[in-house]
Order: structure tokens, then C-alpha cells, then sequence
């Protein structure tokens, strides 16, 4: 069976705007790819159309079956991770092996306090 882990550094979730988010991608593919890539994304859910945007992309070309490569990559100024009662905005840093589209990500938030803004809840 074929696997992708994408493990954040220091177990880190939330993340401010122009910082820098690294970890680890490690695989064990029943077929050796072509390319695998690491992506730093974000992506609507709810309501209405969904929107995808890689905000940062790294390449490893011929990676092998299996093994492990670390990465790291900045988080863009905007926009901010949020959820509210008809859309919600997510981020995510994923790892893709290509052709066969084999996947693995770790959920993240961006926004200026490191947590996710929720709209439509009262202020604390």
C-alpha cells in the first residue's frame, strides 16, 4: 500500500504571515515516482464555488520507491486562515507524488495571532 506523511516541525499548527513553515515529507510507494512535490496551499470549503492557490511549491525530481526529505518554505502575507457560517479558508502543506497522484498533507492555520479567525463569533 502506498503512503505519504507530511509531519510539521516541532508538531507547529499555527503560523503567522511571513513565517517560515518546514518538516518532513516521507513515503513508501508501491511505484517509484516520477517527481513527488511539497505544496503550501490554501483552499475554500462551503458554500458556493472552491477556490485552490498554491502559495509555494518544492520539487524533488526521481525520489525513489521510499525515503524522506525535509522542507521548508515561507507563508505568504495573506489570506488568512478563517471560518464562518457560509465559507471557511484552510491551509495546508501537502506532498504529492506524480504521476500517480498519491497524496499525504498536514493541516495549518495562517492568520496574525497563529489561530484561526472565526466570523461571526462574538470577540473574546
Amino acid at each position: 500500500m502506498s503512503e505519504i506523511r507530511v509531519a510539521l516541525a516541532g508538531g507547529a499548527e499555527g503560523f503567522r504571515p511571513g513565517e517560515e513553515v518546514s518538516g518532513t515529507v516521507s513515503w513508501n510507494l508501491e511505484i517509484p515516482p516520477s517527481r513527488l512535490e511539497v505544496r503550501l496551499f490554501w483552499h475554500t470549503e462551503g458554500k458556493g464555488d472552491s477556490d485552490v492557490q498554491i502559495a509555494c511549491m518544492e520539487t524533488f525530481p526521481d525520489p525513489g520507491r521510499e525515503g524522506s526529505r525535509s522542507f521548508r518554505m515561507r507563508i505568504p502575507d495573506a489570506p488568512w486562515s478563517f471560518s464562518g457560517k457560509l465559507i471557511s479558508l484552510k491551509w495546508a502543506v501537502e506532498a504529492v507524488a506524480e504521476p500517480a497522484g498519491v497524496a499525504g498533507s498536514a493541516p495549518m492555520v495562517v492568520s496574525p495571532t497563529g489561530r484561526e479567525i472565526v466570523i461571526g463569533k462574538p470577540a473574546e
